[in-house]
Formats: C-alpha cells, structure tokens, sequence
C-alpha cells in the first residue's frame, strides 16, 4: 500500500492569517497543504490565485497540493509553479487536452495530477495514467466546502485503483471527508485524504486532534497502527 497522506484543504482556514493557519496545520500532523484554485467559471466559486500561493510557500515546509478549478488550465500553470506549488492538478473536464496539459505540467518541473468530478467516468483517464502521479476523486461536485460526501463514488475509487495499478500513482479523495468516512475510502485504494471542515473546526487548538482521527480512521481501515 501507497503512504497514507492527510492533506487540510486551506478553503477552510481563516483567510485574515493564512501563514499562520498554514503553520498550524503543519504542526499539527498535515502531510500536504492542499490549495483549492476556483474560478468562478469552471466551478461557481472564486478563491486564490499564484499570487496567494506565492504569499503562502514560505510559511509552508510541506508541499503545496494545488488544485486547480479553472478553465482553461494550461494559460496558468506556468504561474503556479513559478509561485511554489509543488503538485499541480487539472480537471480532465476542463479543456480539450489533458494530455497536453500534463506534460506542461511535468516540463515545468512540478508532480502532475488529474481530477474526476463525480459524474465523470474514469475511463477518461485511462489514458493518461502515464503521465500522472496522482488522480484526484471528487467526492463532492468541486466548488464549496463542507458539502456532504457521496458515496457512491467509493466505488469509482476503487476502480481507480485497480486501473492504476503498479503504477507509481497515488489516489487522493477530496470533498467530505470526516473521520466517518475517511475509513470507507482509504478501504477502497484512496491514500491522500484532503479534509477541510473536518480538519479546521475547533480552532488550531483542535487541528491535531483532528487531523489524528482522520488519520486514525484511514489507517484503521487499511489494518495499519494510525
């Protein structure tokens, strides 16, 4: 099994302080910083764009996982990288192609992923597996926060395992995940948690705590010690 990673999704922090809330995150047990780009185009909602990531990179000693939620992608990912991100992933329903977008991605130097929306198939990235080194399930329709998981989508993760195979490709999950459900995915192949409410409720006081059920769960499910 792949290294289970918990990544705090930063659309939940307190946006007055994000280094701090960056800091704490990471002291807290995050693996990834994950950094949730929305367009208001793509996806009904508008965040950050490189120069927030820029602002960001020197709080953060774990890497930026950037999720890009716009389209067309390729005119910024250039951007992105130059700002920090360490791994830069695009939707395969954003534009025409992917596959061109992937190895703009890996020509700039950064890890490349791709993103299934709930209601994409995953034979749309059957294609691409060798270009990736990590498909992004959505297990929420992407665009806001604490939204409530679907679980139907457990199975589609699954499947994505299996289609990845020996590959050396990791599956993340983003959209609902809470201690509750973050068994049910790892259980199906998922090993890259991104949780946002779940993580930042409570304040930074309770951020490790958090993040260490999450992790318990996950860990729990694949029959490891968290």
């Amino acid at each position: 099994m792949r290294p289970l990673k918990i990544a705090p999704s930063i659309l939940s922090a307190d946006f007055a302080k994000l280094g701090e809330e960056v800091r704490a995150i990471e002291a807290a047990g995050a693996d990834y910083v994950h950094v949730d780009v929305m367009d208001g185009h793509f996806v009904p909602n508008i965040t950050i764009g490189p120069a927030m990531v820029y602002a960001i990179r020197p709080h953060a000693r774990k890497p930026l996982d950037t999720h890009l939620m716009i389209a067309p992608a390729d005119p910024y990912i250039e951007a992105f990288a130059k700002a920090g991100a360490d791994m830069i992933m695009i939707h395969v329903e954003a534009g025409p192609h992917p596959h061109r977008s992937l190895q703009a991605i890996r020509a700039a130097g950064k890890r490349a992923g791709i993103v299934l929306n709930p209601g994409t198939p995953e034979s749309a990235v059957a294609y691409l597996l060798d270009l990736v080194d990590q498909i992004l399930i959505m297990t929420v329709n992407p665009g806001f926060g604490g939204q409530a998981f679907i679980p139907e989508i457990i199975e589609k993760v699954a499947r994505v395992r299996a289609m990845a195979g020996e590959r050396d490709i990791d599956i993340e999950v983003d959209g609902g995940i809470t201690p509750q459900t973050a068994g049910r995915v790892a259980a199906a192949g998922a090993n890259v948690l991104v949780a946002g409410a779940a993580v930042f409720k409570g304040g930074p006081q309770a951020y490790g705590e958090n993040i260490a059920a999450i992790r318990q769960s996950a860990a729990a499910a694949r029959g490891e010690m968290a």
